[in-house]
This record gives structure tokens, sequence and C-alpha cells, in this order.
């Protein structure tokens, strides 16, 4: 932790991300870490005073138990800017104390012409911008913010925020992998013969028609989020966890990933909810939601498979899978291992593969053995080890403002590894567009279309 002042800017403060998420985590990182030294602002175009900006804070901070902490940051202030003029935002630099952090909690459209209006304007040379993903739109649009950005500070004082790096359990895949030699030894394609990685949800659209409807299951959470996990299962354990190290085998894994057999087409599903019943709250048909636009086609659930052309991974099917309006809240991760090379005979019983699995929120991992015992001592059967690995001390979004606090961009995506994510996903958007692939439907509180039942072959 720096004790270095930092001013921390929240564009969009009186937007929901940042009463939703922003200000209760940063309300639990100062409770946590009171020597912290802070300066906060909020800046947005809802013509707001400075009491009314504090109210909203001291909210916030009460809403996580750290309405203690709302002491430190008191004097916050409340600037009505429009952040895409120029004049607005060098207003908005001038005078701070310490180094200035701009936090865009705004959509991704007008943090891009956001930037595009910093490039006309003198910057501190340490300022720190924090974007939220989707960065960019596509793999061009994210190479021209990228180069955009660029123009105004170096790579190291960029952040691409994804709070899925700042999940705790997703850090546990880290130290599970890299700290046991029971693992650390048997992960490759050699044992291991597929992963699963999921995050599915129970909620269904909850009025944020606006940009799910544009985006999807397959842009909202797989390429945002969960493939920023597989880069971390997958990647090769790097010699130290310093940002660049860690960014530098993380970038190298999405590299490397491609849809299974370059064939978007079989290798990716889609479906749309219809109207059902979960937990005894009715929804209607996705289509049918405030705000959706029908002829869109938005998928509300999504699933892939790929593959990375490593010599540690090759011919291992990664599938990943979201989605809402589902039965149950799956979030996982489900590593598969291959069968043993022999069985003596005499033993009985069904002989299952080795099972991993980490359960993304709460934070628990379980492995499935193979173990005898009881009545027959030759009889197989089934028994499951579980730990608790507790929630974590910080939320997902305090990790990622303390590296921003800290200017240690380990926990962010460096530009490659956002232009990669977005052409790791395009030819199922192609395909998709081109109707190569049909939007199956499911009852809202199932586990899906009924025809998922079977994952689609990935025998070359």
């Amino acid at each position: 932790m720096t004790s270095e002042k930092t001013t921390l800017i929240i564009l969009g403060g009186s937007g929901d991300l940042a009463a939703r998420l922003l200000l209760p985590a940063l309300g639990q990182l100062l409770t946590r870490e009171p020597e912290r030294s802070i300066v906060l602002r909020g800046a947005g175009m809802v013509d707001w005073s400075d009491e009314k900006w504090r109210e909203v804070v001291r909210t916030s901070f009460a809403s996580t138990d750290s309405e203690a902490a709302f002491a430190a940051v008191a004097t916050t202030t409340y600037t009505r800017a429009d952040i895409t003029n120029p004049d607005d935002l060098a207003k908005l630099l001038a005078g701070n104390e310490g180094r200035v952090a701009l936090y865009f909690a705004v959509p991704p459209a007008i943090a891009a012409a956001a930037c595009e209006a910093l490039t006309q304007i003198d910057v501190p040379k340490d300022l720190i911008l924090a974007l939220e993903k989707p960065f960019g739109s596509d793999e061009a649009s994210a190479h021209a913010l990228n180069e955009t950005v660029e123009r105004i500070v170096p790579e190291s004082q960029v952040f691409r925020i994804d709070h899925f790096l700042g999940r705790s359990t997703t850090l546990n895949l880290i130290g599970v992998r890299v700290a046991n030699r029971i693992f650390e030894p048997i992960w490759s394609a050699e044992d291991i013969e597929s992963v699963l990685i999921r995050y599915d949800e129970v909620l269904g659209l909850e009025g944020r028609a606006g940009y799910y409807d544009k985006a999807g299951a397959l842009v909202d959470m797989i390429q945002s989020h969960l493939l920023q996990v597989l880069a971390i299962l997958a990647m090769e354990p790097p010699a130290t966890l310093d940002q660049l190290d860690f960014r530098d085998s993380t970038s190298a894994v999405l590299r490397a990933t491609h849809i299974w057999n370059d064939d978007p087409a079989t290798y990716s599903r889609r479906a749309v909810y219809t109207a059902g019943t979960i937990d005894e709250r009715v929804l209607p048909s996705y289509v049918d939601e405030p705000g959706v636009d029908p002829a869109r086609h938005t998928e509300t659930l999504a699933e892939i498979t790929c593959e990375v052309r490593t010599s540690r991974w090759q011919g291992v099917p990664i599938t990943l899978r979201s989605g809402k309006a589902l039965d149950d809240a799956d979030r996982e991760v489900v590593i598969r291992f291959r069968p043993v090379r022999h069985m003596p005979a005499g033993l009985t019983g069904d002989m299952e593969p080795t099972v991993l699995r980490f359960s993304l929120g709460p934070d628990r991992m379980a492995i499935d053995l193979n173990v005898t015992g009881g009545v027959d001592p030759f009889a197989v059967k089934r028994a499951t080890l579980e730990a608790d690995l507790g929630e974590g001390s910080l939320k997902a979004y305090a990790e990622v403002l303390s590296g921003i606090l800290d200017g240690d961009a380990t926990l962010s995506v460096r530009g490659d590894a956002a232009e990669q994510c977005w052409r790791i996903v395009q030819p199922v958007i192609d395909a998709w567009r081109a109707d190569e692939v049909p939007l199956d439907e499911y009852a809202a509180g199932t586990d899906g279309p009924a025809s998922w039942a079977t994952r689609p072959s990935t025998a070359s």
C-alpha cells in the first residue's frame, strides 16, 4: 500500500455503478486501511449539490457497515461536468492534491469520447485512467481506443477494469495450482481432460435492457470476464506476481486461445429465456421485457468451447458458459482429470474421473475422488473433500480500487489482452449474425434448453 495522497475522481458519480459498487467498495477499503490518504470527488451530467453527493457517499458507505470510514472523505465535492468536453475535463484536473485517478463509471461510448477529449488537453504526468469493460465493441475499436489512451498516458497508468480479477476465488486459482505439489505437475493436457468455466445467474434482465440488449451474454460475461478466468487458469506460472510478469503470462494464453477447430457454428450455442418462474418470481419472456428489441435476437445464455494452442493445453476443450434466469446460480470452474491408465482386476463400482471444482462465490474448493472402504473393501465409491476458502478480506471492487490507488495494474487488463478477447469471440459473433447457429429457447427457471443436455463433440 502506498502512502501517497491520491485524488479519486469518479466520472459518472451520479450513476448506479458508483452508488451500488464503487462507493461501498471504497468504504470497505478505507475501513480496513484507514491510513490511506484519499481525496474523493464526483462528477457527472446530473446537477447535484455537494450536499446531495455527500449523502449518496454516506449512504453507500453505510450499506457495507463502513459508515465510520466516511470521515476520511467527508469533505468530498461534486462537479457538474460534460466529460466529453475538453474544457470541463481541464477544470476537473486542475488544482487537485497528489496523484489523480479518473474512474470512468460511464457507458463505454462516453468513456471513449472522454478519452478523445483528454488528448486535447494537458494532463498530469502521473494521471491514472480506470476504464470499465467492455473495452471497445470489437477488436478494431478496442485497438483504436488503445491508441487513443496511449496518447494520454503510458500503459502502466491505464487500468482496464475487470472486477472478476479481484474476486478472491479467481485469485485462489493461482495459489492452488502453483503452491501445491499435488497439482502443479499435473496442470496440463497430460492429465486434464476438460475444463468448464460457467457463471449462471437466477436473475433476469433486472432493468438493464439499455445495455444488455445490445451486448447479450457472450459480450457481457464471456468476452468481458470469463476469458480472463481462462487466462489465469491456463497461464504459465509467472516468475513473480507483479504486473509485468503476471500480465505477460495471461496475455500469452489469450493470444493462443481460439474457438475449438476454428468452427464457431459447431462449438458455440445461444439461447433466450421465455416466461417462467424462479423462486416464486414470475418472469416474462425476455423479448417482452421493457426496453428489449426482439429484432436484435439477443441471447441470454451463451456457451463457447475454446482451445489453447500451446504444448501445455493442446487438445483440452475449455467451455465457457454464462446465462440469466436459470434454475441455479452455478458459478464455478470445473476441472475434469483424465481416467487412470490402469485399473486392477477385482475392483468393482463406477470409476469416474477425478474432478476439481472452484465455486465463484461462496468461495469453496472441492475435489471428487474414487475411494474404497466400507462393507466391501474392493468396492469403489465416490467421496468429496471440501475446503471453505472464505470470502476474502475485500470485495472484488475494493481489490480493484486498491490497485488503482497504489498504481499497481496487476489486476487490470492490459491493452493487448483486451484486443485478444474480442479477437477470440469475433468468429462466434459473425456466425450468429449469419444465423449459422440457432437461437434456442428455455423457460426461465430451468437449466437451459433441453437440447443442451449433451455437449457438442470435441473430437478432432
